[in-house]
């Protein structure tokens, strides 16, 4: 059995159409809600994006807001891994031995942590940046890239 953490640049995908947005609905679709995981930042971290997106005229006030609403069950919908001191200090581990910015440390220490929980359970780490994706397979994890491996992770589940 899987488990899925999405990333802030995946989770986002879900909210805003994106490239390997269409496959990552329809793989979570087939996902048990218990099997989704995100970092309790992720949430804020897609809102930011969302309003940012907004601000510089990306998508209209009316789009943001049901993306907005869409965020805010999702999220309510998924694991949240809290941003606890094991995650804190696995993120610090991570900025010693790689080149990860911190957020993305983050992200990825919340994801170890989160495997370590649900122990021989397989951890899909889902993320669009090439650079943190790396680092995840680095790790240990499995890695998918919502924009290109989507489809294929779907026929797997």
């Amino acid at each position: 059995m899987n488990c899925y953490f999405l990333e802030s640049s995946a989770f986002a995908r879900l909210f805003v159409r994106e490239q390997g947005t269409g496959q990552l609905i329809r793989l979570m679709e087939t996902v048990e809600d218990n099997r989704k995981l995100i970092s309790a930042a992720a949430p804020l971290e897609v809102y930011a994006a969302i309003r940012r997106s907004q601000r510089a005229g990306g998508i209209s006030a009316g789009d943001a807001a049901r993306a907005l609403d869409i965020l805010r069950m999702e999220s309510a919908r998924m694991v949240q891994q809290p941003l606890n001191p094991a995650v804190l200090e696995t993120a610090r581990q991570l900025l010693d031995r790689t080149a990860l910015r911190w957020p993305d440390a983050l992200q990825l220490a919340a994801a170890l942590v989160a495997r370590e929980m649900f122990g021989g359970i397989e951890m899909v780490f889902v993320s669009a940046s090439p650079h943190l994706l790396d680092a995840a397979g680095s790790e240990g994890l499995r890695i998918l890239d919502p924009a290109k491996e989507a489809d294929e992770a779907i026929a797997a589940v």
